[in-house]
């Protein structure tokens, strides 16, 4: 069954890119947006205290969408890179995703369509263990997740969709020097594949709050139907963009986690500081 999944995907991977390279058509929309944020501190004889420190943040998000009588498709890829430096420290990561979103539909009646969604997550760069800074515990494509599953969408606009999938799959891979003496993200000792089936329900919504304020929110959950289906994997972003003029923004990001194979406990992360955008 694993074998016959990662050949569903790497098909379904390779046919995406495929329909992209040789569209010629205008029934495709595409935008892009690339973002660098910058936070810098420094102190000179401050008696209240503090340490020089800065951090920096580029980020991808790009979404190339396909809408033809009752088809859609829309896809959407994610990428981003932190680092932080505090004088007298190593240099640190705060973000390091990537992330590659593809749901298609057929409409089915009103808002609804039927429909099947693919998503991948990984990283580029090594993780450390967050207690000792030292030890490895992840890299580029260790972990990696796939899941894919057909369902039924809800979808009024571009910017307002939910999508169910009651039978999806998922799988998660790591190198085997990850789990030599123990399981990592829920792989078991000795083994380098763990594979899940569930459902999912994957939300987007994305509102103007007032004039030149965007506010974007995705939700993803899933629950395994094949053990401790109770515990629901949660992964919720909000996305907040203060628009300044056509190039500077401010940005806020908060992400939170959880996932119990990986960690027991909620995971979060926030990012804010003055952006340099580019559209593409």
């Amino acid at each position: 069954m694993k074998r016959l999944f990662l050949w569903i995907v790497l098909v379904s991977t390779f046919g995406l890119a495929q329909e992209t390279a040789t569209d010629t058509t205008k029934h495709w929309t595409r935008k892009g947006v690339f973002t660098f944020l910058a936070n810098q501190s420094s102190f000179s004889n401050w008696q209240a205290g503090g340490q020089n420190n800065f951090a920096g943040n580029v980020g991808v998000n790009y979404d190339f969408n396909y809408k033809k009588g009752d088809w859609n498709w829309d896809n959407k890829i994610i990428v981003a890179y932190g680092l932080t430096k505090i004088k007298g420290a190593d240099t640190q990561k705060t973000d390091d995703r990537i992330e590659f979103n593809s749901l298609v539909g057929r409409k089915a009646i009103g808002y609804w369509f039927y429909s099947a969604f693919f998503n991948f997550k990984t990283q580029m760069d090594t993780g450390l263990d967050p207690a000792s800074q030292t030890v490895k515990i992840s890299h580029f494509f260790s972990p990696a997740f796939f899941q894919l599953g057909p369902g039924m969408l809800w979808k009024k606009s571009d910017n307002l969709k939910v999508n169910f999938a009651p039978a999806t799959s998922k799988l998660i891979m790591v190198h085997n020097h990850f789990t030599e003496l123990g399981s990592s993200f829920g792989v078991a000792q000795g083994e380098t594949t763990r594979y899940e089936l569930g459902a999912a329900v994957n939300g987007y919504y994305k509102f103007k709050l007032m004039e030149n304020v965007s506010v974007e929110n995705i939700l993803n959950l899933y629950s395994n139907y094949l053990e401790e289906a109770q515990n629901v994997d949660l992964d919720y972003q909000l996305n907040i963009v203060m628009k300044i003029n056509k190039f500077l923004s401010t940005n806020f990001a908060f992400q939170t986690i959880y996932d119990d194979n990986a960690f027991r406990g909620f995971q979060t992360k926030q990012i804010i500081g003055l952006g340099v955008n580019y559209g593409f």
